[in-house]
């Protein structure tokens, strides 16, 4: 990565859901690499475990410049996601990047045989998950630069959004609902 990628992160707050495997964990290294001097990570997933785990080979592979924090976290639980930034350390509270990435697959049925239960555990983690932590942070950036507001949300979606799959309608409609939400959000004024 860039030095310019690397100052502009320097002494950021991150946020990254769904960090305890693929994409999420990728994505802390990723950070991590990029801005090793001075940057905080805060690792969210259900697995608390691998997120220790996860923290643990950060700080090996680059250094105590990077702080990790790992966060149990189920977002399709909006209790849970209210408490969510009360809940951090003070210095991890002024969030400077978020990134959505938290979601799942249940089942491959097609219409009608689809499982309710599959469809609202999909909703809740894909959909209701990320609104959720948007709207947790959101006032965070929103109060910087005299109100102007100032910070970076990154959802994490899928081809599958604009492509639907056979057997995937729900998984496909939620990454559909991400990306409209995300685009309404882009355009907020």
């Amino acid at each position: 990565m860039s030095s310019a990628a690397a100052k502009r992160l320097e002494g950021k707050t991150i946020v990254i859901t769904g960090a305890s495997s693929g994409i999420g964990r990728s994505t802390a290294f990723e950070f991590a690499r990029t801005s090793p001097k001075n940057l905080k990570l805060v690792l969210t997933a259900r697995r608390i475990d691998a997120l220790k785990q996860i923290a643990q080979d950060i700080v090996k592979e680059v250094g105590d410049g990077v702080k990790v924090l790992p966060v149990q976290l189920d977002v399709s639980n909006p209790d849970q996601v209210r408490s969510f930034v009360s809940n951090l350390p003070a210095e991890f509270q002024e969030i400077d990047v978020l990134v959505n990435n938290a979601g799942l697959v249940k089942g491959v049925a097609k219409a009608p045989e689809i499982a309710e239960e599959d469809i609202n555990v999909m909703f809740a983690t894909n959909v209701t998950g990320l609104i959720n932590m948007t709207q947790a942070v959101l006032p965070i950036f929103l109060k910087r630069n005299n109100g102007e507001g100032a910070g970076d949300i990154i959802n994490i979606g899928s081809i599958a959004g604009r492509e639907p799959y056979p057997g995937g309608g729900i998984y496909c409609a939620t990454k559909a609902a991400v990306r409209s939400f995300t685009d309404s959000l882009r355009r907020r004024s």
